[in-house]
């Protein structure tokens, strides 16, 4: 251990000594037409701190992604999964599918699947918080620019987060006249349709209207002795539409956005026995199109979400006036066969692939769903040296969750079914201070005040009968961060920054199973990095680097599964987290652009007496050390879904040919192995994953169109590996998208 940690250092050290040399991460994503053009890189605009910004000289380690990129990963019409290993230290992956994604930043995250489980890295949308992760799923499409910034955030943001945020901007509604439209065909029969609308109703109100509308047809079989049939699984609709409205008076700017979406579709899908015991390795006879479960008809997955804001803004003489009122709502029913396979070992009942050693057929479900949300900033607007922006912050969420459990024996019969009520309030007030010290150093100092509150209650309605459970937990917490810039030279600016933040107490009353509902107390965490960010070769690279350390007091985990299909939270006294992120883009000619980055986590558990169950069985190759209780000792571990490594490159070319543009673009992205959860095992070990893209076509113009035809395909060499699992029951595993070749034709107009 100690040899690993030196290694491990060491390369943070020649990092940083690299970043001395003019390197750093930063936003690596350009508009390619300006690029070529000038053959420099455009300057990268970001609103991470409340305000536009040139991404250089923010002191904070943020990454953007925009145009071409953007366009290439969402390709094959995938969800927001498609982020994941896109940027620097962030991963996501889903136990649900479509829905309910879970965000890792810099290895802190949540591989909680209850439906009210909190997550220590925010999505705001719009400048809108979406707290629960069924809101996190909404579809991607007509964004301008989707922001990943990493570290404590806070006190510019309405709500505080401990690991990191990302934000997405969509595009807004303006005085001219644009829209587009696109329609690609791919594999499995893959239909993905998108299209926006926008311009001048009035000479001060604009509007701009945003749809998508996504199919892709059933393609699993199902060759369970007795449940045989084709087709059965793997499918989805997905309609999502935004409207948005745009007043802009003389000192005034209202914008009105509402936004819906409709998901039917199938769960993701499970797969007993789909890893070989004593590997991580997919057993020999592993078929993508094929499953093996008696609960297969059943299956389903519907959602339902909905929302509304109201941005106000008034410029006064020195002062910025914003107030962003929200409302958003969600259902969601998801009803899946969790162990992936057929029949009762236990039970004496025919069973497979593989030993099954019991039936698990369960749903979750929200059937009421409300947040509300209100924020209020004054920012200054100072000719002088000092500026700075107050806020206060309003968040009431009203949720209700049902967990069914079904006797997949007698034809899904309800036999389990728990309704839990959790109400949470918070409210915040925060504020920042930008000084200019000299006409090269500027410092930030920010702070933060909390105060949440949960109030939880969870009745067995259907089944043994327990206690009604009912609990009340609040927290409040000081959040602060401190930060400098100091531009070196016209290329170079250097950056640090310290921060602080926490997550408040934590629920878990998935009482479906088990008697007791389970408590997290609040976590903190204190962050130091620092970076620098560069642009060089006369701007035509852009290549930034950060290192960064951490510490956790009091981590929320969640024990997953183990010795029974429920979840557990609990506290680990310290975590620790370091490592460098480098992001890199570069004009290499003309017709030649490339991006680059790299990070690395090192995270690790410190609490020598914790501990939590595992599985009972001769196939599971656990590797922690065991305790008299057959418990799974978690001291030095690292966190579950952490990679250590994350790396991207993209290269695009382009080509003048006849009245228009060849272009041709790649990507391949990886990430390094991870554990799926917090003890280690031989089988839920993920192995690294490698994925590569490609996609080609011709664009040119014709009066107001912009017109491309394209040819693209995601996970080219068809990498199949599991990348989730379900540890209860048997060796069942979730297998990532198998490679995807599809068609696209868009048309832009002015």
């Amino acid at each position: 251990m100690k040899s690993l940690k030196k290694s491990a250092i060491a390369t943070i050290i020649n990092a940083a000594l690299l970043s001395a040399a003019g390197t750093s991460i930063s936003a690596f994503a350009a508009e390619e037409e300006t690029a070529k053009k000038s053959n420099q890189l455009e300057v990268i605009q970001v609103t991470a701190r409340k305000r536009v910004e040139n991404a250089q000289e923010v002191p904070v380690a943020v990454s953007a992604l925009q145009g071409d990129n953007l366009d290439a990963y969402s390709s094959a019409g995938m969800d927001i999964r498609f982020l994941n290993a896109k940027i620097p230290s962030l991963s996501i992956e889903s136990s649900f599918g479509r829905s309910f994604p879970r965000f890792y930043v810099r290895g802190l995250g949540n591989t909680d699947f209850d439906l009210n489980a909190s997550q220590p890295v925010s999505l705001v949308v719009d400048e809108v918080v979406q707290e629960n992760a069924i809101l996190k799923g909404f579809p991607v499409f007509d964004v301008e620019r989707v922001e990943v910034l990493r570290g404590p955030q806070g006190t510019l943001f309405g709500r505080n987060t401990p690991a990191g945020l990302v934000k997405f901007d969509t595009v807004k509604p303006s005085q001219e006249f644009d829209g587009y439209g696109s329609v690609s065909y791919g594999s499995r029969g893959a239909v993905d349709t998108s299209g926006a609308v926008g311009g001048a109703l009035t000479d001060r109100l604009s509007a701009r209207v945003s749809l998508l509308w996504q199919d892709k047809d059933d393609y699993i079989d199902n060759q369970a002795p007795g449940f045989e049939a084709k087709d059965e699984q793997g499918g989805y609709t997905e309609k999502a539409a935004r409207v948005q409205f745009l007043y802009e008076g003389d000192d005034f700017t209202a914008l009105l956005n509402y936004h819906t979406r409709d998901l039917d579709g199938s769960p993701i899908a499970f797969r007993a026995n789909v890893i070989k015991a004593g590997t991580n390795e997919l057993v020999d006879n592993y078929e993508n199109d094929v499953v093996y479960q008696d609960a297969a008809s059943r299956s389903t997955q519907q959602v339902e979400s909905e929302g509304a804001s109201l941005k106000l803004e008034w410029e006064l003489k020195n002062h910025t006036i914003t107030s962003i009122s929200a409302w958003e709502s969600a259902e969601i029913y998801s009803r899946a066969d969790i162990d992936g396979g057929y029949g009762c070992g236990f039970c004496g009942q025919d069973n497979g692939p593989g030993f099954v050693p019991f039936e698990a057929e369960s749903a979750d479900g929200i059937p009421d769903h409300d947040q509300l949300t209100q924020e209020l900033r004054l920012s200054s607007n100072f000719d002088g040296d000092l500026n700075y922006q107050v806020g206060v912050f309003y968040f009431d969420e009203e949720l209700t969750i049902e967990n069914f459990n079904y006797n997949t024996a007698d034809n899904g019969v309800l036999n389990g079914y728990v309704e839990q009520q959790q109400d949470t309030t918070a409210w915040a007030v925060f504020g920042s201070v930008d000084y200019v010290v000299s006409d090269d150093l500027k410092v930030t100092a920010g702070l933060r005040y909390s105060d949440d509150e949960k109030d939880f209650s969870a009745n067995r309605l259907v089944g043994a009968p327990i206690p009604p459970v009912n609990l009340n937990l609040s927290d409040d917490h000081i959040s602060w961060d401190l930060s400098a810039n100091y531009k070196v030279n016209d290329d170079v600016n250097w950056y640090g920054r310290v921060a602080n933040s926490f997550r408040a107490p934590s629920i878990q009353g998935r009482v479906l199973f088990g008697s007791e509902a389970t408590t997290a107390e609040s976590e903190t965490i204190t962050s130091y990095e620092t970076g620098i960010k560069s642009d060089v070769l006369d701007g035509q690279g852009r290549v930034n680097a950060t290192v960064f350390y951490y510490t956790m007091d009091d981590q929320q985990l969640t024990a997953v599964g183990g010795d029974t299909n429920t979840n557990r939270l609990i506290n680990a006294d310290k975590t620790t987290g370091y490592g460098f992120e480098l992001d890199t883009q570069w004009v290499l000619s003309d017709e030649l652009n490339a991006t680059f980055n790299l990070s690395y986590n090192k995270t690790e558990i410190k609490d020598d007496s914790i501990s939590i169950p595992v599985p009972d069985r001769v196939t599971l190759n656990v590797t922690d050390p065991i305790n008299n209780s057959g418990f799974a000792l978690l001291d030095g571990n690292s966190l579950p879904h952490a990679p250590e490594w994350i790396s991207n490159f993209t290269l695009r070319y382009t080509k003048e040919l006849a009245d228009g543009n060849f272009f041709a673009s790649g990507d391949i992205s990886y990430r390094s192995k991870i554990n799926m959860f917090l003890y280690e095992s031989v089988e839920f070990e993920g192995k690294e994953l490698i994925e590569t893209g490609l996609r080609t076509g011709y664009t040119w113009s014709e009066g107001d169109y912009e017109y491309e035809v394209a040819a693209f395909v995601r996970n080219l060499f068809d990498e199949q590996q599991v990348i989730g699992a379900v540890d209860f029951n048997n060796n069942t595993g979730i297998v990532n998208e198998e490679r995807y070749v599809g068609a696209e034709f868009k048309v832009n107009f002015f």
